[in-house]
């Protein structure tokens, strides 16, 4: 009996390491969900190139894991299939922004990787509205995004202020979008990156206000499958990678300067794999986290180029902030 007990520990043990991981390795591409379209996220160029910082995560960890940030197929996952989509194993990671809440880590049986943006619902309508606050907007149409947790945020802030409004249900921003402009709701809420993402594509965004009250938590993360902790700890350390590389000043251009030999800070040696051995605690190469630094710059860098100030969007660091600079970002120590 203790023969067939050690046997079959061994054969689950054996059928854990052939998970996700050693399936992206075979076959020598990482599948990616992604948002269908959403400005500094998740959208395609002119020239039909991926972009955004959800992209970015993808060609990180694609570089993580294959050595190489275009061997990435993206698939592009609406609201209402996304979670199909992952238990299905249509994709290998959902990238795209998806809130961490309780019933869908246990409940849909996800495993959420960390939160690369912290988010909380708002609401935007035209400034001829008239409006400066949620708390006038009794009796308004609302766009909303069917399958979201916007849905019963929505429902919760209206009732707990004691006002009403009227639904007008959608499937995707891009639908949300037309609707909102074509005057077929007074409203559209989501999270505020996101309203600010859709108002930046608007041929008249100055004429467009989100409105001051932020009414949820919504952390964003990726997220995979439960049970194949593998490749979780691989999805969740990339991220880390990107995080802590900004507080300890690793950036794109000074990765490979920084790895070619030990430096006087003992972290920085640990993520970079001259000190330890984490990639082999993960079943990579040591210079993982060098490949995913390499492939778009730490989080800081992704985040200027996508969805900072000096872009369309124009967002702040905010509650994306690291730590020590106000915000509540904030990566596990690499020990």
């Amino acid at each position: 009996m203790l023969r067939l007990t050690v046997a079959l520990v061994a054969l689950s043990a054996g059928t854990a390491m052939a998970g996700t991981l050693e399936e992206v390795k075979e076959r020598g591409k990482l599948i990616c969900g992604v948002y269908p379209g959403l400005p500094g996220f998740a959208f395609l160029s002119e020239d039909g190139t991926w972009m955004g910082s959800e992209v970015a995560f993808c060609r990180a960890l694609a570089a993580t894991v294959l050595k190489d940030p275009t061997a990435v197929e993206f698939v592009p996952t609406p609201s209402k299939t996304r979670f199909t989509a992952l238990a299905s194993g249509e994709v290998d990671v959902l990238a795209r922004n998806t809130t961490w809440t309780f019933s869908r880590d246990v409940d849909l049986k996800f495993e959420f990787a960390g939160v690369n943006y912290y988010d909380g619902q708002g609401f935007l309508v035209p400034k001829e509205l008239g409006v400066t606050s949620a708390k006038e907007l009794d009796g308004a149409t609302v766009c909303i995004q069917t399958g979201t947790t916007t849905e019963l945020n929505l429902a919760d802030f209206f009732r707990a202020n004691g006002i009403s409004y009227e639904p007008v249900p959608v499937e995707t921003n891009a639908e949300s979008q037309q609707q909102y402009l074509a005057g077929a709701c007074d409203v559209y809420t989501t999270d505020k990156a996101g309203l600010a993402a859709t108002r930046s594509a608007f041929a008249d965004p100055q004429n467009h206000l989100i409105l001051p009250e932020t009414i949820s938590k919504e952390p964003l993360g990726p997220l995979v499958r439960h049970g194949d902790n593998q490749w979780g700890d691989v999805v969740r350390w990339t991220l880390n990678a990107l995080i802590i590389a900004e507080e300890l000043g690793i950036t794109q251009d000074n990765v490979t300067t920084l790895a070619a030999s030990a430096t006087n800070n003992p972290e920085i040696n640990r993520v970079l794999g001259t000190e330890g051995t984490y990639g082999e605690m993960l079943g990579l190469d040591q210079d993982w986290a060098v490949a995913a630094i390499s492939a778009g710059g730490n989080y800081g860098e992704i985040f200027a180029r996508f969805l900072g100030e000096d872009t369309l969007i124009g967002l702040d660091r905010g509650l994306n902030a690291l730590y020590r600079d106000g915000g509540i970002l904030y990566a596990p120590p690499f020990r």
